[in-house]
């Protein structure tokens, strides 16, 4: 551009040109990127389709997880913050222990706890691999006893029994022998709901979740009991984050716009709606302030970077003779 040429000197000795291109240089938006995902929480890896990031991953389990000093992370639910164990992507679940649950450090002391529960409108689920484990249930209200071989065939007749012969109840990991030696009872229950969970609670002790944890054993020695709670997830799988992730169209990063939630694909250079090597692209650009997924505003030093351009131009441009009609205020350029 022409007026690049022209070097006048300001009052003070610096060049207008130079320094209005210093000043856009550091006012134009700053896009953020896919390098905004942090992809690890201590050591347990943050991916698709969770974040610890605003804007990363799928909008479907947004501000699920916390992570804490970048070391501790924790799943939000409705009945608090629980410390997450493990997360599997390959048999997708979570594995969170409860602090406020019994364990064998406890021994007879029986603690009130709240019970656990999760967000019905996210994509979460407690596991059929859970078993729940109740001590010194009032009998009067719950009813404790064996259950009947028949109930593996007519199960829905077995719901509201809490089973006193339990194998784990009489086999508790790490402290078999603990109830047996102060004389504790223990049933063994599943809740179909936090309501009946609740319910049940009200009524006993205390109580602790198990769950069986897979192993690399021959069958039937590949399931062994641990304690924690393991919440099943589902991994929304859509064409264009597949497209996105894609890394001979980039290997960008999942994301969602934070105010609209519609999807974004977050690459090194810039935010896409479609995959991070496509040349003709939209580029998000939000009003919003942000992080991932998001774009900053214009800043102030921007808007008077554009008024120093514009007195320059006023001052070095030439003014041409108009060839038809009358030069005026109206027809200049400024």
């Amino acid at each position: 551009m022409a007026f690049l040429f022209h070097k006048p000197k300001t009052p003070s000795g610096f060049s207008l040109p130079l320094l209005f291109i210093s000043i856009l240089h550091f006012s134009f938006p700053c896009i953020a990127q896919s390098t905004l995902c942090r992809t690890y929480c201590g050591n347990i890896p943050i991916n698709y389709p969770f974040s610890i990031d605003d804007g990363c991953g799928s909008p479907y389990y947004r501000n699920i997880l916390v992570c804490s000093n970048s070391t501790t992370l924790q799943l939000r639910t409705p009945s608090g913050k629980y410390p997450v164990l493990y997360i599997s992507y390959s048999d997708p679940h979570i594995l969170v222990s409860d602090p406020y649950m019994w364990n064998c450090k406890d021994g007879p002391r029986f603690r009130r706890t709240r019970p656990f529960s999760l967000d019905t409108s996210t994509h979460f689920s407690l596991s059929m691999k859970n078993d729940y484990l109740f001590f010194n249930c009032d009998p009067n209200a719950v009813i404790v006893k064996p259950k009947p071989s028949s109930c593996e065939r007519f199960p829905d007749q077995c719901d509201s029994l809490c089973d006193s012969s339990s194998y784990l109840c009489r086999n508790l990991p790490e402290c078999p022998f603990v109830l047996s030696a102060f004389r504790t009872s223990c049933c063994s229950y599943y809740p179909k709901a936090s309501e009946s969970l609740r319910l049940m609670l009200q009524h006993c002790a205390s109580y602790t979740s198990v769950y069986w944890k897979t192993v690399s054993a021959t069958p039937p020695y590949d399931q062994v009991p641990e304690y924690g709670i393991r919440v099943d997830f589902d991994i929304p799988v859509t064409t264009r984050c597949l497209q996105c992730q894609d890394n001979t169209r980039g290997g960008g990063t999942c994301g969602f716009d934070t105010q609209s939630q519609s999807f974004l694909c977050l690459c090194q250079e810039r935010n896409v709606t479609t995959f991070c090597t496509d040349h003709i692209y939209y580029q998000h650009r939000s009003k919003a302030g942000v992080i991932a997924g998001t774009t900053i505003a214009v800043s102030v030093v921007g808007a008077i970077g554009v008024g120093a351009m514009v007195w320059y131009l006023k001052k070095v441009r030439p003014i041409k003779p108009v060839t038809t009609g009358v030069q005026s205020n109206e027809n200049r350029l400024f």
